[in-house]
């Protein structure tokens, strides 16, 4: 199977977005090369604007060209956009409701040897706490880019997560309508419900795989749009199932786990499994070892499903 990053994809479909909308334009923290802006600035350099280091900046920037009825995607790493850029993100956009789309690159443990000062873990808590803010993280290349387009489209202020690791892309009948708000049911299942995002969706299936060959039968729900959550689909497979399963490359606070959690709680009655980031930062090292030292492989999302369900 392929593999594309979500960074990549992202940086191709703003070219497209260019070609078909004169309203798009793209905002960099002098990471271009890195978050793939680069492909825009190539082919829109009038309408690209490199904030250098100074993200704070770019994303009052970005509010200032949306009030000209500009669409304005800003990018850097998540650590940065999320993190450094978060008051601006808050007061500049969200609270004026301004339409800016924050698309923040490297995001998660995959990052790799960057280290922990680079694996924001943080974000999806970050930004989904904050008011009127939609939350998307693609699972894959094509819903990268289907987002992106989606994005354009949608009024109002958003933030969406992209990985700097390749992963795999989905062909098929795993190849999904993307709308915002609205899960994707990649698996059908009856035992066991998991929940995933990003690149923690590709490995959910390998994982129901694995199960499936010990006779435990997974449904698996690609969550790519964390904020506002499918109340519905969640509910539906928490009671058709009752045992459910969260994965995501964040920590297990304020993210996916609790997105989901917020919808059951009081209203369904099931067993509950949030796996992601512990209370931890990242460390440096390759993705696939840090990925795993952190649990976060399909084998190790099996046997953590199976130990919860015994």
């Amino acid at each position: 199977m392929e593999k594309i990053a979500t960074r990549e994809a992202y940086g191709k479909a703003l070219v497209e977005l260019g070609a078909q909308d004169a309203r798009v334009v793209v905002l960099d923290a002098d990471l271009a090369g890195a978050t793939q802006t680069k492909i825009f600035k190539a082919a829109y350099p009038d309408r690209f604007y490199n904030a250098g280091i100074a993200e704070a900046n770019m994303v009052n920037m970005a509010a200032g060209l949306s009030t000209m009825g500009l669409v304005p995607f800003c990018s850097s790493f998540a650590m940065f956009a999320a993190g450094r850029a978060y008051e601006q993100i808050r007061n500049s956009v969200a609270y004026p409701r301004f339409n800016v789309k924050v698309c923040a690159t490297h995001a998660g443990v995959s990052v790799g040897e960057d280290g922990g000062s680079h694996q924001c873990i943080e974000d999806i808590a970050l930004m989904r706490a904050i008011p009127g803010m939609t939350v998307i993280v693609p699972a894959d290349a094509n819903e990268a880019r289907a987002a992106t387009f989606a994005l354009a489209e949608f009024e109002g202020p958003a933030y969406m997560r992209l990985a700097r690791l390749a992963t795999p892309v989905f062909e098929g009948d795993m190849v999904k309508p993307f709308e915002l708000g609205k899960a994707n049911v990649l698996r059908e299942g009856k035992d066991v419900a998991v929940f995933a995002c990003g690149l923690m969706v590709s490995e959910a299936l390998e994982a129901a795989k694995i199960l499936a060959a010990d006779g435990i039968d997974a449904a698996v729900i690609n969550i790519h749009t964390i904020k506002p959550i499918d109340s519905e689909c969640v509910m539906k497979y928490a009671k058709q199932c009752g045992h459910v399963v969260t994965v995501e490359e964040h920590s297990t606070i304020g993210g996916l786990g609790d997105a989901v959690a917020d919808v059951l709680m009081g209203k369904v009655n099931c067993s509950f499994k949030k796996i992601g980031v512990e209370d931890r930062f990242g460390q440096s090292g390759k993705a696939a070892d840090v990925l795993r030292e952190y649990g976060l492989t399909a084998d190790q999302i099996a046997e953590n499903i199976k130990a919860s369900l015994s």
